[in-house]
């Protein structure tokens, strides 16, 4: 196996579940643990904003990276052609990514309690994705809004040119690539 691959290992793919999910619970008892008590409050909001920045981010990558620049497009067309395979952004990558794009410039722009916050809920969100689009494609849906993801991500993979919001529609409402069944 490559060093870094987009196909992986059972252990690998579900490692990085692990990684993330340690992060969304261990992160928050630390953020506030240590964050100075006047500042504790704003951070709530911060979450919730790195939630929706989460929304978009996850819009903006599946449309215009994935389906768009190569060489993302070519190994996002190996999940096209294989739903079923273990295919996934390497841990060490989706880490540096969220490290060096997001927390490093949210927290020069904010401080360093504001930054790791906002984070914190693009983190939240990723790793939501990340369990949600593995159901998709390996779980039976139960819930009207599970059932509601998979009939339109099932759109996505006939015509790759709509339904890109894995988790939710409304960017894909926003920006009028929204198809229904």
């Amino acid at each position: 196996m490559k060093v870094v691959s987009i196909e992986h290992s059972k252990f690998t793919y579900f490692a990085d579940f692990a990684v993330y999910l340690a992060a969304v619970v261990v992160l928050p008892w630390v953020l506030f643990r240590l964050a100075p008590p006047p500042v504790r409050g704003g951070l709530v909001l911060a979450v919730l904003a790195g939630l929706v920045i989460w929304s978009l981010v996850e819009y903006a990558m599946h449309r215009l990276v994935f389906h768009g620049i190569e060489p993302f497009q070519r190994m996002h067309g190996e999940h096209h052609r294989r739903p079923h395979a273990l295919i996934a952004t390497p841990t060490a990558l989706s880490l540096a990514m969220i490290a060096g794009l997001f927390w490093l410039p949210a927290t020069l722009l904010t401080s360093r309690w504001v930054g790791s916050a906002t984070t914190l809920g693009l983190t939240a969100g990723y790793f939501l994705y990340g369990v949600v689009h593995h159901a998709l494609h390996h779980w039976r849906a139960r819930s009207a809004w599970m059932k509601k993801c998979k009939r339109l991500h099932a759109i996505h993979h006939r015509s790759p040119q709509v339904n890109y919001g894995v988790t939710m529609p409304w960017w894909d409402r926003v920006f009028h690539t929204l198809k229904e069944p």
